[in-house]
């Protein structure tokens, strides 16, 4: 479907006259990371009075419980989502499948990228904390702190263990994040860097395609037909819903907002959403 076919909605209210199971982003539809947009928290719970299964689906670092209870604090309704799914714990459940096969050692020294001091990506796993890039075995970027410091700094951490081919993975693909000082770069872009200097890396999350088949696998493998996800990233809830053989709806806020005409952005990205909406709101 091209960017001029795309129907601009009003809300989720007529979206939920068409599907039963509805994948939501979070950052940028639901929140700006702290405090929930106008009438999110409303049309969330609209939804699930309507009868819809809603699966969330995030680009975060931190496995699932860790996000809810931030939704929680934020004022949304417990009752009001079916299952959380973010990147970080997809990759949590991969690296467990890893240590019981054997294919992880246990003490494996691991450098963790991440935010406020979070260690919830690593919890329960045989890995073994490092400060620096000179003896780590793994790179885990679970989140970025650009609001606080320059790619540079993240250049010197992490240029030794590149130069070592040390295996990366990055649980938050996304370039931009939304911060209280503005938008910074996020891990997708402290990825982009590590490859620059050497390394490679394996990229878990939105557009790809393991965590929206973990996202489909809990809400009972429906009928792609009556599944549609709704997002404001078009590279990674556009593109990745239309990976999945789902509908797709761009919520015109967060990260793109005040973007102007998004059609050389489409075109760019080889993906056009089926709708379009101002936010997320129910009518």
């Amino acid at each position: 479907m091209s960017a001029k076919q795309a129907r601009h909605l009003d809300g989720i209210g007529a979206l939920a006259e068409r599907y039963d199971v509805f994948l939501l982003d979070q950052f940028g539809v639901l929140h700006d990371g702290h405090r929930p947009y106008p009438s999110a928290v409303e049309a969330l719970s609209a939804l699930k009075r309507a009868g819809k299964t809603v699966a969330l689906i995030s680009n975060s670092g931190k496995r699932a419980q860790p996000n809810e209870h931030r939704l929680l604090k934020l004022g949304f309704e417990a009752a009001s989502w079916d299952h959380f799914v973010s990147s970080g714990e997809v990759a949590w459940r991969i690296f467990q499948d890893m240590a019981a096969s054997s294919a992880l050692r246990p003490g494996t020294k691991c450098l963790l990228i991440s935010r406020d001091g979070d260690r919830s990506a690593i919890e329960g796993l045989p890995l073994t904390l490092t400060e620096c890039g000179d003896d780590a075995e793994l790179v885990l970027l679970s989140a970025s702190e650009g609001d606080r410091y320059s790619l540079d700094h993240y250049n010197a951490l992490l240029g030794p263990a590149a130069a070592r081919r040390v295996p990366c993975f990055c649980t938050n693909p996304d370039r931009i994040m939304l911060t209280a000082v503005g938008p910074r770069f996020g891990a997708g872009e402290i990825a982009d860097l590590y490859e620059r200097l050497g390394g490679s890396v394996t990229r878990i999350g939105k557009p790809y395609p393991a965590i929206y088949e973990a996202a489909l696998a809990l809400a009972g493998n429906p009928e792609r037909g009556n599944v549609v996800c709704v997002g404001d990233s078009v590279e990674h809830d556009i593109a990745g819903g239309a990976g999945a053989g789902v509908a797709t709806a761009l919520v015109l806020a967060g990260i793109l907002a005040d973007t102007g005409d998004l059609t050389g952005l489409f075109g760019e990205l080889g993906a056009w959403p089926d709708y379009t909406m101002d936010a997320f709101r129910w009518r």
